[in-house]
């Protein structure tokens, strides 16, 4: 099973979230944006994992003592690639978020998860493969961004799989904070 751990949001978010990836998609030569019903925040990657491994998962989520936290949005920012960039939207620095990320990330090095061993900077990925049209400047959205205020009251382990060509994601467990 194709593994992560995320935070999903609420309907009301997701649809606010949707309206900026229609306005950069409107203002695109191409691209492949991320469905509605794909808006997530990865905290954690974990790939191809074996079923007998998922209740080591859900013990390490378990041991996430957090409480609910709110989280604002920054900017559109992207990764430089050759065939067209991946574009994301920042995430205010929030403490709570990078301390959860962090003892997550511990957790399942302990428990011999192979995870990618790099700085955590969390964003929304919204597409890939994205080349804007001249000149369009994602600075424009940064009132309408900085409007989103996401709150966060669980964590979710996610599979993500590919069925009949759609890709689809289904929550597998919920650890409420």
């Amino acid at each position: 099973m194709r593994l992560f751990i995320s935070l999903n949001f609420d309907s009301e978010i997701k649809a606010k979230i949707y309206d900026i990836i229609n306005k950069v998609k409107s203002n695109s030569i191409q691209g492949k944006f991320v469905n509605e019903e794909h808006i997530h925040l990865t905290l954690e990657f974990l790939g191809e994992i074996q079923k007998n491994r998922l209740n080591t998962i859900k013990e390490i989520m378990n041991e996430l003592n957090f409480e609910a936290f709110t989280f604002g949005l920054t900017k559109v920012g992207y990764f430089k690639r050759p065939e067209g960039n991946i574009y994301w939207l920042g995430v205010e620095n929030n403490d709570t978020l990078f301390n959860m990320q962090k003892k997550l990330h511990q957790s399942l090095i302990e428990k011999d998860f192979e995870l990618e061993n790099r700085e955590y900077k969390p964003h929304i990925t919204i597409g890939r493969k994205v080349i804007l049209k001249d000149g369009f400047d994602t600075g424009e959205l940064k009132d309408t961004l900085e409007k989103i205020k996401i709150d966060i009251n669980k964590v979710d382990l996610m599979k993500s799989e590919f069925i009949n060509g759609k890709l689809i994601h289904s929550l597998i467990y919920s650890k409420p904070l």
